[in-house]
């Protein structure tokens, strides 16, 4: 019955742009016979199907020319008898009578090595044993996300980690990386772009290259280079599949991080040789527009790639079992489409995570007022967005890693550290007008707002203290640290960390890692017998996060419960004091819990409504039983501290 209903969202939001009903499934195999079908512009000539013994090199065994639907203009098909398992193939689209380029497809389910040609394979046969219980996803309420965003690579390559599969999907089947993650807390892995990527040369996986992977080549199959053998098609889709298994199992979901929003390149891609100039978008002039950074700018507000999105995202769920997604630039895309989107995802899922970077890297060739921008997240209620105002609040501005800001005891933060903790929602103690990028609430509800200070991008949390506190010692650093994840962990916005920040990684000051080698981006698990108090504080913030509804409002259906629970107390200059109050109404075990964050390099005395109080965390510890009781109306706070307490 889902299937059916997903099929009709897809069905009236293409009708509704007065679009065609696309199909995209491209190969389907039987022993007996393979189907292959593929769109091209109206115009295109002719389509050439070749059938190859390798997916590289080798013979090729047959050529076929395909036939033009006779109902649907631009649809091509073609049937191959005879049992084609393990042969591969390729498309070559005519126009204007020059051929473009064989090319695996807009839409390879499986591929040869480097991803240059389709592979002719039973999916079916790809599913790890209890694959059909594997597959389902962990039910996590949307407001108790803990999200941690991780690199394959990064995770687990070095020595240090102990696990066998290093740089691997298998790492993350490997006992000991499964019980890390939930000695930790977290139960939200966002893995960076897992589908076939452009940039790793497949048979020279000894030169140890890297790259982050937002250059795409085929959208829906899993990256060869993370599979132990990238020449077998099945072995990555496989291993893609054991790695969601048995995550899942551990009660952690998978958000894939996706990149619609350009392509590795135009000319040589597989969407321009297929469909001429439909997937991108073009200047007035034109020149190809670069919303991306990247050289070009895909064009979702066309019938063709909004398609494309909703079936590529469809297909990540319904063959990997894939929980959620994460939007690389996402103020690329037009709010209809990421609506359609959210719209498909939920109606399968109702609590999936759907949230994206809502900024572009440039201009973008339609106005900015259609666009998946943070500033039109209320016209996307399904969907949530970074935020930038908080993170750097907290660490800096973005355009100077030597900048400090609320943490180097900068002054003029506060406001913007408050939208942060009111998960940029709407609330009467906040000054909009000094918030430092939004002037006004951007979410509708604070389970819109990504709450964070670190990603793959930029500089990690401990480079960028590093860089912006001259003298920085590594006491002071790490109290840094861990007041900066006690804003994110305690704020209304769903909270996101960099994989290893527990663990107080740093990319020896890199700031840009995207193809950095290992020695810069790979996690030291030594640290964690380095700084053990730092892993240690993590797990009990989260720990706290999770057992108090106070920090998880954004699911609660009262209009003003914000105003009526959340209170910022009197602070000053890089302080930032506020209580979640009366809580017992909503069910917390606390009636009161007080968040203390002092940003001065100085202590500083805060004034407290009278009463007794438990000391939870003190800057260094979190104890969740309590450190030590007061009596009091004031408290003094050890500079660059914070401190948690409830009454």
């Amino acid at each position: 019955m889902k299937k059916i209903l997903l099929t009709a969202i897809i069905a009236l939001t293409m009708a509704t742009a007065g679009a065609r009903d696309y199909n995209f499934n491209e190969m389907t195999y039987t022993p007996k016979a393979t189907q292959f079908l593929l769109n091209t512009n109206d115009d295109a000539q002719e389509v050439v199907l070749r059938i190859y013994d390798a997916g590289k090199d080798g013979n090729m065994i047959k050529k076929v020319n395909m036939k033009r639907d006779k109902k649907i203009a631009g649809e091509w098909h073609a049937t191959v008898k005879g049992d084609l398992k393990g042969r591969f193939y390729t498309f070559d689209v005519k126009y204007n009578g020059v051929f473009a380029g064989e090319n695996p497809g807009i839409f390879a389910k499986a591929v040869g090595v480097n991803g240059r040609r389709g592979a002719i394979i039973d999916m079916a046969e790809t599913n790890p044993e209890g694959w059909d219980i594997g597959r389902r996803s962990p039910l996590i309420a949307l407001g108790d996300h803990i999200i941690y965003e991780m690199h394959h690579r990064d995770f687990s390559i070095d020595p240090s980690s102990g696990l066998q599969y290093k740089g691997k999907f298998l790492a993350l089947t490997e006992p000991k990386a499964i019980e890390y993650l939930k000695t930790l807390g977290v139960n939200t892995i966002h893995i960076l772009p897992s589908y076939d990527y452009a940039s790793i040369d497949e048979e020279h996986l000894e030169q140890n290259r890297y790259n982050w992977g937002y250059d795409p080549l085929n959208y829906n199959v899993p990256e060869g280079g993370y599979s132990t053998n990238p020449y077998d098609p099945a072995t990555r889709i496989r291993e893609f599949k054991m790695m969601v298994q048995a995550l899942h199992n551990a009660g952690i979901q998978v958000v894939l991080d996706v990149v619609y929003n350009h392509t590795y390149s135009i000319d040589d891609g597989n969407f321009q040789r297929t469909c001429p100039d439909a997937f991108y978008r073009k200047n007035p002039d034109g020149s190809w527009s670069n919303g991306s950074g990247c050289g070009n700018e895909t064009a979702s507000d066309q019938e063709i790639m909004r398609a494309y999105m909703l079936a590529s995202v469809k297909y990540w769920m319904d063959e990997y079992g894939i929980d959620g997604f994460r939007f690389d630039l996402m103020g690329v895309h037009d709010i209809e489409t990421m609506n359609a989107i959210a719209d498909m995802v939920h109606e399968q899922f109702p609590q999936s995570l759907i949230y994206g970077e809502g900024w572009s890297a440039g201009g973008c060739a339609i106005p900015n007022e259609r666009l998946g921008m943070k500033a039109n997240m209320k016209q996307m209620p399904g969907i949530a967005a970074f935020s930038d105002d908080l993170r750097d609040a907290l660490r800096g501005p973005w355009d100077g890693d030597d900048k400090a800001a609320f943490l180097g005891g900068v002054p003029g933060y506060e406001e913007s550290i408050k939208f942060g903790i009111a998960g940029a929602s709407l609330h009467p103690q906040i000054d909009y007008s000094k918030v430092n990028y939004s002037k006004e609430p951007f979410a509708n509800n604070p389970n819109q707002m990504i709450a964070y200070v670190s990603c793959h991008d930029d500089m990690c949390l401990v480079d960028r203290l590093r860089a912006s506190i001259p003298n920085l010692t590594t006491k002071d650093l790490i109290k840094l640290d861990l007041m900066a994840q006690t804003a994110v962990f305690t704020s209304q916005g769903i909270p996101f960390m960099l994989s290893g920040e527990e663990m107080l990684r740093d990319k020896k000051g890199v700031h840009n890692s995207y193809e950095s080698p290992d020695s810069i981006n790979h996690l030291d698990w030594n640290n964690l017998n380095r700084y053990p108090q730092v892993f240690e504080y993590y797990k009990n913030l989260i720990a706290l996060r999770k057992n108090h509804v106070a920090f998880k409002m954004g699911g609660m259906p009262q209009s003003n419960i914000l105003a009526q629970h959340l209170e910022f107390l009197p602070g000053g200059d890089c302080l930032v004091v506020y209580r979640y109050k009366d809580l017992k109404v909503l069910g917390d075990s606390w009636n009161d819990i007080i968040v203390i964050l002092n940003g001065n390099n100085e202590r500083r005395t805060v004034k407290l409504p009278k009463s007794t109080y438990t000391i939870v965390g003190d800057g260094d510890v979190i104890n969740e039983q309590g450190l030590y009781t007061i009596t009091t109306d004031e408290i003094i706070v050890p500079a660059r501290s914070a401190i948690i307490m409830h009454d």
